[in-house]
């Protein structure tokens, strides 16, 4: 089968049912063990030091691992999307590119996943019977995010996992269901942890390791993990256009906000922490997350990939240490 990149989150449906592999090229990248060897070779290339590494993580995963396709999302996500395409298509790679609307308008939005079927050559029976049998595994990741906040038994490092890798089902999604059925299982039989301070983590999924095992040992879990938690799919929306509308990730910063705040209040959260990705236009939204939400907030900065530095290290035991003494 024929392998499909994409950039972020996109209609996986319409990939699925025309026979292709999914691949999201962001997990790729950060997963393959070898991520800061790919923003080298992006760097060595010509790209510049000064733009995001994700940007340059996703170029130089898409030319190691022979993908010859890939979807792009050029409204809804990273600015420099468009020219990664040009890029890419120096080497061949066939690009196809998808936009979210900004004002979310159905209709844009029908006519821009008509757009993609047609170009994959599926029509809306085919798509919604793969969008039937994926709302089957999307409720059980749903119930995984379900037993880490309100049974307490899931770590919020499991919890960013499988909810990120539901972008793509790991390209398989019989496997990966399988393993969801494996862990669910499992996971039953824990002893629920006792963690005083309850977190969420907002923004898009950390670039830096160690994160997640870090404030699990100063006695707190993330219990939201926002952005991951919408690449599930959380809604129950048979319609596929309202779904990706649903979808909040693509959309403008008050639409996140809403879904964000809601989460909030529904789990008990203590604190946020907003992570943002150095040279990335997301890291001005901070302005209008301190001013919406109420919780106190500690914002991360992450620039390439790596453990967890020194200086993030402190001033997260700073905030946990003054959470702590607030509950």
């Amino acid at each position: 089968m024929r392998k499909t990149g994409f950039t972020t989150t996109i209609p996986l449906e319409i990939v699925l049912a025309a026979g292709r592999i999914p691949v999201d090229l962001n997990n790729v990248f950060i997963t393959g063990g070898r991520s800061m060897e790919l923003i080298e070779t992006a760097e060595a290339e010509g790209f510049p030091r000064n733009v995001c590494s994700w940007i340059k993580g996703i170029y130089a995963a898409a030319l190691e691992n022979d993908i010859h396709e890939i979807i792009a999302v050029t409204e809804g996500d990273c600015s420099n999307t468009r020219a990664l395409m040009e890029v890419l298509s120096l080497h061949g790679v066939a690009t196809v590119p998808f936009a979210y609307p900004h004002d979310r308008s159905p209709d844009a939005l029908r006519a821009e996943i008509e757009g993609m079927m047609a170009r994959f050559e599926v029509g809306w029976d085919a798509v919604q019977r793969v969008g039937e049998r994926l709302e089957g595994i999307r409720r059980k990741i749903g119930e995984i995010d379900r037993l880490t906040w309100e049974d307490n038994l899931v770590s919020g490092e499991e919890n960013h996992l499988f909810q990120v890798s539901s972008s793509d089902m790991n390209g398989d999604p019989d496997a990966f269901e399988a393993g969801l059925d494996l862990f669910l299982q499992d996971v039953r039989h824990r002893a629920p942890f006792r963690n005083s301070v309850r977190l969420a983590y907002i923004g898009v999924p950390p670039i830096i390791d160690g994160l997640y095992p870090f404030i699990e040992s100063h006695g707190a879990r993330v219990v939201f993990n926002e952005t991951q938690r919408q690449f599930s799919m959380p809604y129950g929306i048979s319609d596929m256009v309202e779904r990706y509308r649903a979808y909040t990730y693509p959309y403008d910063i008050f639409f996140r906000l809403q879904d964000i705040q809601r989460e909030l209040e529904r789990r008990k959260v203590d604190g946020v922490i907003h992570y943002v990705q150095s040279f990335c236009f997301r890291q001005i939204e901070d302005m209008i997350v301190r001013k919406t939400l109420t919780l106190p907030i500690l914002t991360l900065e992450g620039d390439k990939p790596g453990p967890l530095d020194a200086r993030s290290r402190i001033r997260i035991e700073s905030f946990l240490e003054m959470l702590g003494g607030r509950a």
